[in-house]
C-alpha cells in the first residue's frame, strides 16, 4: 500500500514518512514500490515484517555490524559506507553468496609468481599439462551462502525495473543488463546510485563533508545515475551484453503490472515476473500494509489468511 500513514513512537511523538514529491500510488505491487522509490511502501512492509528480521539481513549483507532495528532505517536513516552498500548490492550479483571486498586482488613477485591472490576458491583441473578427455577445470565456490539464489533473481528483477521504467530510466541510452536502485537522504543532503551487471557492482555517493543541501531538487536519480551512467559506458565498452542468470527452476509468469495478478488477453501493462516452483501470482486481491497508523515495535494484526502466510512463511513471489 502507498498511501499517507504516521507512526506512534516510544516519545510520544509521531513520525509521519512522505514520498518524494508527496504523492501516493495507493495499492501497488512490491515491484512498483522499488523501481518508483516509494518510501511509505517500505516502511509498512518493513513493519509488517518486523524491523528485527530487516536489521538481521543488512548485517548479514554487510551494510552495518549492528542495525538498531528502528522503522526510521528502513529508510536508510543510519550511516554507512559506499563499501559496505557495493558490498552489500554484491551479495544479490552473485546470486546470494557473501562477498568480502578487498583493495588488492593479487600480488606477484618479480619472477611473475603469484604470492597472494585474493580469491581463494579452489579451481579443480586448472593446472593440467595435457588434455586427456578429464572433466572441464570446476571452480568450488565455498563462499557463504546469505540468501537464496531465487530470492535474489526476484531482487535483481525488480532492480533491473528501476532502469528500464523507473528513478533511473534515464540509463536506458546505455542498452544493457543492468540492475540498481537510487537513493535521496533528507533535503537532498546526500544522494546515491548503486547499480550493477551480472560481472560489476558500482556505487556512487555525492555529498559535502559538512552535510549541506545538494539542491532542493537534487535526488540519486537526477545526480548519482549519470555518473553511473559516464562511468559503466566506459568499462563495458566493448564487452558483451550478458543478461543475469535465471536461477534453475524460476518460473517467468506473465502479470499485470499494476495488480501483480495474472495477465488476461485483455490487459495491456503486462510483464514477466518470477516465482518460485509452487508459487504464481495471487488468485484473489490482497494488500499488505492497509493501517494508516500503528506504534513502532508493536505487529499489526492482519485479518487476511493469505497474507498472514505471507508475512509469516514468505509468499515466495514478489508482493
Amino acid at each position: 500500500m502507498d498511501g499517507p500513514v504516521e507512526i506512534l513512537q516510544g516519545n510520544g511523538q509521531i513520525w509521519q514518512p512522505k514520498n518524494y514529491g508527496g504523492t501516493f500510488a495507493g495499492p501497488s505491487t512490491l515491484r512498483y514500490g522499488i523501481e518508483h522509490s516509494r518510501n511509505l511502501m517500505t516502511v509498512r512492509l518493513a513493519h509488517h515484517m518486523g524491523m528485527p528480521l530487516v536489521a538481521e539481513y543488512a548485517e548479514r549483507f554487510g551494510v552495518a555490524d549492528k542495525l538498531p532495528p528502528y522503522l526510521s532505517m528502513a529508510l536508510g536513516s543510519g550511516e554507512t559506507t559506499v563499501l559496505r552498500m557495493v558490498t552489500a548490492y554484491s551479495v544479490i550479483a552473485n546470486g546470494g553468496h557473501s562477498i568480502k571486498p578487498s583493495f588488492i586482488d593479487r600480488i606477484q613477485d618479480r619472477y611473475g609468481r603469484t604470492i597472494y591472490y585474493h580469491d581463494d576458491r579452489l579451481c579443480e583441473n586448472c593446472n593440467v599439462q595435457s588434455w586427456n578427455n578429464q572433466n572441464e577445470p570446476t571452480l568450488i565456490d565455498e563462499r557463504e551462502q546469505v540468501l537464496d539464489p531465487m530470492t535474489a533473481y526476484q531482487i535483481t528483477s525488480m532492480m533491473e525495473g528501476v532502469i528500464q521504467r523507473g528513478t533511473a530510466a534515464r540509463l536506458r541510452y546505455l542498452n544493457r543488463h543492468i540492475a540498481g536502485k537510487t537513493g535521496t537522504t533528507n533535503d537532498s543532503k546526500d544522494v546515491w546510485f548503486i547499480g550493477f551487471t551480472p560481472d560489476l557492482v558500482v556505487g556512487v555517493f555525492i555529498g559535502y563533508d559538512q552535510p549541506t543541501s545538494l539542491g532542493r531538487t537534487e535526488t540519486g536519480s537526477s545526480l548519482g545515475a549519470p555518473i553511473f551512467g559516464e562511468f559503466m559506458q566506459a568499462a563495458l565498452k566493448d564487452k558483451p551484453n550478458v543478461p543475469f542468470k535465471i536461477p534453475k527452476g524460476m518460473i517467468l509468469m506473465k502479470i499485470n503490472r499494476k495488480t501483480g495478478m495474472l495477465a488476461t488477453a485483455d490487459d495491456n501493462d503486462v510483464i514477466l515476473e518470477a516465482f518460485k516452483p509452487g508459487t504464481g501470482p495471487a488468485d484473489v486481491y490482497q494488500v499488505i500494509g492497509e493501517t494508516n497508523s500503528f506504534q513502532e515495535g508493536i505487529p499489526t494484526v492482519t485479518t487476511s489468511p493469505q497474507v498472514n502466510k505471507a508475512l509469516q512463511n514468505g509468499s515466495g513471489g514478489l508482493y
